[in-house]
């Protein structure tokens, strides 16, 4: 009964908390983990299905590296440059001129600044009349923006208090609960010159929202400063006052729009049940504009577009015909990379900061909005509670594969509702939260049985793990210091043994895991015993696979050589024990299963001694030649040998009878390495037959990675008439070659495996 209660809360009670834990994190959301996925995810779709651009009035006067080139003159310029690319721009018929750029401090190249720079010289004192009746730079740009009617002007808003922004021309009217509750906040700013300000038709922010993130992904169309309010959560709210965007501003001024009307929760038509959910939508005149909570439009970007830009130069010439920006809304911006004005954005991480603003313009002429949807939230955690409860369900009744096969199918399915939702209907649904949420609850279920077969191999684990080998125990019965913590580098020889489909093999065994025991002692005692045979010390027994290594602790100048031994030793002594089992089970009437392994050999430089705790040690081995061993003898099932060896085991071992299998990349490494088997001792090495094998797998190696397919299928045939163990190699090379035949390797081919299993 207790057994059948433990599985019981396994499969269903187990999955059920973790539901309800997943459910509870999704709501809470500590460190806002789930919407940095989440913009990830939309990030990528953005990648995968860009904004078409459409060619409306919207036009970029770029500052750029050419234009500071062609014109000689570094950033900032004199102001009387910029009130003539302003003028050229109004008698072009611009219908707006935004800068998305401050001019917070007086022109040092105008009379006044250069009087001071020459206040200490004669000729500077002889020229201070002449330069008095010179009008100063700045006045002359604010009777251009002035004259111009049409010039919206830009400043920065900071959270750090000091400066106040202009404010909004324009009134703002809102329904619904006090839009400045939910607008982002800031205490300070940068702002222009007076008679600047003053001059301009309108004043815009060119501020993004506040926030760690530095991607940009949203533009406020409003928001909201008060130097008391610090952090938007204390202060009194009627102080704050509205701040519109550069963009918004712009398209206001371009509609001759006086008023601003922001919607909000608890407005008319709003159904917010009584919650302060936030800004619903802002109208900018004519301009219906939906927007978040924050009332901030998500941002659908367009790959670069020439056709956006105009280069500051350009409209700098006296023959300027204006064709590109009559009755546009133009930004003046800058892309050089030396003003630092580049942020990343989700297709371009040196985006101009200005083409953002472009952005949210086009998007509001043409009304093509990317939208999050109040009801988003409560859909996704529906659906993950419905898949949550499926699954289990599943769990329960049709077991863990039905249930991975649905899940999965779940799965697949949110994404592609979500992909379909972004392209259909620009509606960004979040797919990865309730597939991340469905697959803990079919993981604590399924986990289960997986880790039922590892407790079996934790017994076999128990039972061998309490013995050292016997070279060790003398080594620290001579040496008692070598108990304390520490280790020493040392050419070594690792080997990795495994047995193939030890699950399979532990499923037979559900009901008897006695049984299971047995088979394994079994197995790992004459192993063990040819391992020490040969000099080697067993590391650990990791379930049904074992690890061992040569030259340590005691010296043994021929490691490489007895580890070739040992793996040979081993698979001879694996085929007596199968002959013996297949005896019993026939003697019982059963179907035998023959065990059959999966042998790596790697040499290297790595750190051997005890690891571990002042409490608890293990004498180990660590470093680069251990991993690359586990690697070779997962590569065993790709080769179909039984043994998979190093280049430099094989260069210790030289008297073995070796074969070069391929150069691979093994998984998790970048550099290639050449890999080999071995068939047999010194003894097979020498005979007339091995010869001639070596000779024609040569051939076959050298061909094939020369593209020459015909001789090496035709020396693939005669070598797998001498050596049947070589079968499925030779069948996986005749399978690649029939692929490259079919689909020819690019240039530069170096016939390198690069391996995505370990």
């Amino acid at each position: 009964m207790m057994r059948g209660l433990k599985r019981h809360f396994a499969t269903t009670i187990l999955p059920a908390l973790v539901l309800v834990l997943a459910l509870t994190w999704r709501q809470s959301d500590p460190g806002d983990l789930i919407e940095r996925v989440r913009q990830g995810v939309f990030d990528q779709y953005q990648r995968l299905a860009p904004r078409v651009y459409q060619d409306v009035p919207v036009r970029i006067v770029d500052i750029d590296d050419e234009t500071l080139a062609r014109t000689g003159q570094q950033w900032p310029w004199p102001r009387t440059v910029v009130a003539e690319l302003v003028a050229n721009l109004a008698n072009a018929g611009a219908a707006v001129i935004a800068f998305d750029i401050v001019f917070a401090e007086p022109d040092r190249t105008s009379p006044a600044g250069m009087l001071k720079l020459w206040s200490g010289l004669a000729d500077g004192k002889q020229l201070a009349p002449a330069l008095a009746q010179v009008p100063d730079h700045d006045a002359v740009l604010a009777d251009v923006i002035a004259q111009s009617g049409n010039v919206v002007t830009g400043f920065v808003l900071k959270t750090d208090p000091g400066g106040t922004p202009p404010g909004t021309r324009a009134s703002v009217a809102f329904g619904g609960d006090d839009p400045r509750l939910f607008l982002h906040c800031f205490e300070g700013s940068v702002v222009n010159l007076a008679p600047l300000e003053k001059a301009a038709a309108g004043n815009g922010t060119f501020s993004f929202s506040p926030g760690t993130e530095l991607v940009v992904r949203r533009i406020p169309l409003l928001l909201a400063y008060n130097p008391e309010r610090h952090g938007c959560t204390s202060g009194p709210l009627e102080k704050s006052q509205f701040q519109p965007a550069l963009s918004t501003e712009a398209l206001r001024v371009a509609q001759g729009a006086k008023t601003y009307r922001i919607k909000s929760s608890g407005s008319s038509g709003e159904l917010a049940f009584g919650e302060r959910t936030g800004v619903v939508s802002v109208n900018i005149g004519q301009t219906f504009v939906p927007t978040d909570r924050f009332g901030q439009i998500i941002l659908h970007f367009t790959p670069p577009v020439a056709r956006r830009y105009v280069p500051a130069w350009k409209v700098l010439q006296p023959d300027y015909d204006g064709k590109e920006v009559e009755g546009a809304i133009v930004l003046i911006g800058t892309s050089a990379s030396g003003l630092r004005d580049l942020r990343p954005s989700p297709l371009n991480p040196a985006m101009p900061g200005v083409e953002a603003h472009a952005n949210a313009l086009e998007q509001m002429l043409l009304e093509h909005y990317l939208d999050r949807p109040d009801w988003a939230d409560g859909v996704e955690w529906l659906f993950v509670l419905v898949l949550g409860i499926v699954t289990i369900a599943l769990l329960g009744t049709a077991g863990a594969l039905a249930s991975a096969v649905v899940g999965a199918t779940a799965i697949i399915g949110t994404f592609a509702i979500s992909w379909f939702a972004y392209i259909e209907w620009r509606w960004l649904f979040d797919p990865v939260t309730p597939g991340f949420a469905a697959f803990a609850v079919y993981l604590s279920g399924s986990l289960t049985g997986y880790l039922r077969t590892e407790a079996e191999k934790r017994q076999v684990r128990a039972a061998f793990g309490q013995y050292l080998s016997p070279a060790v125990v003398e080594q620290i019965a001579e040496h008692p210091e070598l108990l304390r913590l520490g280790g020493q580098t040392r050419d070594m020889t690792i080997l990795f043994s495994d047995i193939r489909g030890f699950t399979t093999i532990s499923e037979r065994f559900k009901s008897n895991p006695q049984g299971l025991t047995h088979l394994i002692n079994r197995f790992l005692t004459p192993m063990t015993n040819i391992i020490e045979a040969q000099g080697g010390t067993i590391d650990k027994y990791i379930g049904d696979c074992i690890m061992a290594f040569w030259n340590a602790p005691l010296d043994d100048p021929a490691h490489a050589a007895n580890a070739c031994d040992t793996a040979l030793a081993m698979l001879a002594r694996l085929a007596a024990l199968n002959d013996e089992l297949e005896a019993e089970a026939r003697a019982e009437g059963r179907i035998h299963a023959p065990l059959n392994v999966g042998i790596g050999l790697n040499t290297g430089d790595v750190v051997v001694g005890n690891m571990g705790s002042e409490k608890r040690l293990s004498y180990t081995v660590m470093g680069d030649a251990v991993n690359l061993a586990s690697r070779l003898e997962g590569q065993s099932k790709t080769y179909g040998v039984a043994i998979v060896i190093g280049e430099r085991t094989r260069a210790l071992a030289p008297d073995h009878a070796h074969l070069e299998l391929d150069r691979i990349a093994v998984k998790g490494k970048q550099e290639a390495v050449t890999i080999y088997t071995v068939l047999g001792g010194p003894e097979m090495r020498a005979s007339d037959a091995f010869r001639a094998l070596a000779e024609e797998h040569g051939h076959a190696i050298a061909a094939y990675r020369a593209q020459d397919w015909p001789t090496a299928r035709r020396a693939i045939s005669r070598a797998r008439a001498m050596e049947p163990r070589l079968l499925e190699l030779y069948d996986l090379y005749e399978e690649r070659i029939m692929h490259f035949e079919a689909n020819p390797p690019a240039a530069g081919w170096d016939g390198v495996f690069v391996a995505t299993e370990k």
